[in-house]
């Protein structure tokens, strides 16, 4: 467990706080590029880190990411106009850049210099793997570099991309994506699986302790965790967590789509999942996108048009009590819906204080040490050398079934490269 004051460090991520000025050392995704479709399209509103911003799209293509108010009257600029290369508020007609400065200022006289005087916060921006990212970081430092992900690399038609919301704090969802060992409860069905069922599905379901090892990288660590296969091998699941706030799910055999998940904070009691499917090798199929955007068997939602998820909260994930009594071990429809629905149940910020850690959660333990190190390490003047190495960053998850004389270490070094091509 942990202390209520290491609780409250790892979990409020606002300006000023110790994770939150972690993050901002880092690139973060803030919205889908299709969100921003074309030059001059209508402004978006852009919640990260508690911090309310605006994004638009200039004449010219640039994406900017601006302080969310304007500094005359404090009026919205959500409700601005984009045109010429510029955000205009309709209060009272000042024009914003995407770099923040005040270029036009119509209620002031002609030979005013006011507006050289006024400006307002702006981030860089960057369009990469089918999202913008932001740096939220202190001006004065060199930018970071941007994780340099496989599935940023591969051709659009290699991957599918999306984002959901998620209402509860950003941790405790990273922990439950990080936490494998729940798999053989929480997304299984109840009783005989059917002849098809896949091997890997038979062999979560037979063993619910699986045994854990940890290995660090150059941006996290990746995590094994071995269940029992054939008399002779272990079935290894492999999941990434890289810091900040990214994981590679485990599950994928050879050849098939790899999933992941990025994770950032909106507020402190809510988070937007960025989540992303590629394949390395080839196009992602048109039925695999039938599954993909079904929610049933994948990790990516069924949202409405805000990107809230149909299932949620607020309706209590449309459980159905009969399926859980007959079909799955929730009711509740959906990978992603089962996954939200039991992180949300633990609070909007987790009393990690009142919990019992088992076996199975060191990946948590360790993920939660990793955290708090940097952040405090930054307190006393040590910048994250992560930040600085997108290349550590160019890794897959996995599934493996090894011969039980094989160390993790090695079914890690042969699963979890990535192409041989690099960033």
């Amino acid at each position: 467990m942990l202390s209520a004051n290491d609780n409250e460090f790892l979990t409020r991520t606002g300006p000023g706080t110790p994770m939150g000025d972690l993050f901002r050392r880092f690139w973060v995704p803030v919205l889908i590029a299709a969100e921003l479709p074309e030059p001059d399209c209508p402004p978006v509103r852009v919640g990260v880190l508690g911090e309310e911003l605006v994004a638009f799209r200039d004449t010219n293509g640039t994406v900017g990411l601006i302080e969310g108010r304007c500094p005359h009257r404090r009026a919205e600029l959500f409700w601005g106009r984009n045109e010429e290369c510029g955000l205009r508020c309709v209060y009272h007609g000042w024009k914003f850049d995407v770099n923040g400065n005040c270029v036009d200022m119509p209620s002031e006289p002609p030979e005013s210099q006011f507006r050289d005087k006024v400006g307002i916060a702006a981030y860089p921006t960057r369009e990469w793997g089918g999202y913008i990212w932001a740096y939220l970081g202190p001006p004065d430092l060199p930018l970071p570099e941007l994780p340099e992900f496989e599935w940023a690399h591969v051709p659009e038609s290699h991957r599918y991309v999306s984002k959901k919301l998620q209402q509860c704090n950003w941790a405790q969802s990273v922990e439950g994506a990080i936490d494998t060992a729940h798999f053989s409860f929480l997304h299984m069905l109840v009783g005989e699986l059917p002849p098809d069922a896949p091997a890997a599905l038979r062999y979560m379901k037979a063993d619910g302790s699986p045994k854990f090892t940890l290995q660090p990288t150059d941006a996290g660590f990746v995590i094994g965790g071995a269940r029992f296969a054939e008399e002779d091998s272990f079935y290894w699941r492999i999941t990434q967590f890289l810091v900040p706030n990214h994981s590679l799910a485990p599950g994928a055999e050879r050849g098939q789509n790899i999933n992941g998940q990025t994770w950032v904070p909106i507020d402190d009691h809510s988070c937007w999942i960025y989540t992303y499917t590629w394949n390395p090798d080839r196009p992602i199929t048109e039925e695999e996108l039938a599954i993909i955007k079904g929610g049933k068997a994948s990790i990516h939602s069924i949202v409405d048009e805000h990107y809230h998820p149909i299932r949620n909260r607020d309706n209590d994930y449309l459980i159905d009590r009969e399926a859980q009594r007959t079909a799955s071990f929730t009711g509740v429809q959906g990978i992603s819906e089962q996954d939200a629905c039991i992180q949300d149940s633990q609070g909007l910020i987790y009393d990690r204080t009142q919990e019992h850690l088992g076996t199975t959660d060191v990946a948590i333990i360790e993920f939660r040490r990793m955290m708090l190190r940097m952040a405090r390490n930054l307190l006393e003047g040590q910048e994250p050398a992560e930040a600085r190495n997108g290349r550590a960053y160019w890794v897959r998850s996995g599934a493996e079934v090894a011969p039980r004389t094989t160390s993790f270490e090695e079914v890690a070094a042969d699963r979890t490269a990535a192409g041989e091509a690099g960033p």
